[in-house]
């Protein structure tokens, strides 16, 4: 536990003590997923330089789905940049059709923001599908960002190998480039962290997230906001102990409950 922020030499410190621990019980490191975080690169290449270091899938996904959803709302201010400004006083007929034109407008710009998860959702349903049909039309832009999220899924695909996936990556990048109404708005598919997220697919036994650890970190930060001792360090060392002996005991746990859940049933 640190009461500071985290520098390279803490991360340098800890994964030497984490190596002697490995080398005293006659472990080996194959394998490591760390999120993008830049304190990690530096000190693993020193202690592990032939080890495969794998970026975690969530976190590059998160940054380009972010981008989209970015571009998504930039649509949405210019089509309600576009929308005239009725006058006061009791409308005419002529005025009638425009109210009823720019109330269309605001609903769709309104249905954009409600839906706006559609377009970054991994898999959609039919239902989804159509409604997201109805949602692009007239707005081509939308449509190619649709595709080029499920291209980014795609290369994650545990079914292809490494080299396939770059093919994809090389293909989906180029195609980015021609697109000029995007702007620069997936100019994270150009960062050289999407090639370390790919890594996985050669390697069955490497894992492409980080979300053990992860779940661990919000388990934590929600117990402090609603748990006011476990805000000090000392409580949060005590808390982790006390997670850690948990999960040691977890699979005897798992194997208990299993037993006694097998014997009621045939009892009844």
């Amino acid at each position: 536990m640190l009461d500071h922020t985290p520098t390279h030499t803490d991360i340098r410190s800890f994964l030497r003590d984490f190596q002697a621990q490995l080398e005293l019980r006659q472990l080996q490191v194959r394998g490591i997923t760390t999120d993008g975080s830049p304190l990690y690169p530096k000190p693993l290449a020193e202690l592990w330089p032939h080890v495969r270091h794998q970026l975690c899938e969530f976190h590059v996904i998160k940054e380009i789905t972010k981008a989209v959803l970015h571009a998504v709302a930039k649509l949405r201010k210019k089509l309600s940049a576009k929308i005239p400004k009725q006058g006061r006083g009791r409308p005419g007929k002529a005025q009638k059709v425009a109210a009823r034109t720019i109330r269309r407008q605001k609903q769709r710009i309104t249905d954009l923001f409600e839906n706006r998860h559609l377009f970054v959702r991994h898999g959609l349903t039919v239902g989804q599908q159509k409604r997201l049909g109805e949602l692009t039309r007239g707005l081509p832009q939308l449509r190619v960002l649709r595709q080029i999220i499920d291209e980014v899924y795609r290369l994650f695909d545990r079914r292809c190998k490494m080299s396939t996936a770059l093919d994809r990556l090389g293909k989906l990048r180029k195609r980015v480039s021609r697109l000029k109404c995007l702007g620069r708005t997936l100019d994270k598919l150009k960062s050289p962290t999407l090639e370390k997220a790919l890594v996985f697919l050669d390697d069955r036994l490497l894992p492409s997230t980080s979300n053990a650890v992860e779940r661990g970190n919000r388990r934590f930060r929600k117990a402090q906001k609603g748990i006011y001792s476990v805000r000090t360090k000392r409580h949060l060392e005590e808390r982790l102990a006390l997670d850690l002996q948990r999960e040691r005991r977890a699979q005897p746990r798992a194997l208990t409950m299993k037993t006694l859940h097998r014997a009621r049933s045939r009892s009844g």
